[in-house]
């Protein structure tokens, strides 16, 4: 009997003992000591994380920009030509016109050195 009664004794406080550990493993302090725990492991890295996602948004929005900017010098580019095209004109325009003075200057040249050999050198008025 004596046995038994060991036996039922020895079964009350390992089942209190359990129950115990229970209750103390399932304590909301011991719950927030875990999760503290957890937060400090986890927060280096995701701080990282964080850091290295708004540097890669900067490198991204600089990205952009630069698209955005040269598509609007090739959108400028391409309505240019019309300004391009009065510019080739103009050009065309002067180059003859310097030719034309080049052309007349010559003449005049030409018609005052043949006067100076008629009479001797001089020219009269």
């Amino acid at each position: 009997m004596e046995d038994q009664e060991m036996q039922l004794k020895v079964k009350r406080v390992t089942d209190k003992f359990t129950e115990s550990m229970c209750v103390l493993a399932n304590e909301p302090s011991i719950a927030l000591y875990r999760l503290q725990e957890h937060v400090r492991r986890s927060l280096p890295e995701l701080v990282q994380h964080k850091t290295d996602m708004q540097s890669w948004e900067e490198q991204s929005q600089g990205a952009i920009y630069s698209v955005e900017y040269a598509c609007s010098a090739v959108k400028s580019m391409t309505n240019s030509s019309l300004y391009f095209k009065n510019i080739d004109g103009l050009l065309r325009q002067a180059i003859s016109l310097k030719e034309q003075i080049s052309s007349s200057q010559g003449r005049r040249k030409r018609a005052l050195d043949h006067g100076m050999h008629k009479d001797g050198g001089e020219k009269h008025n």
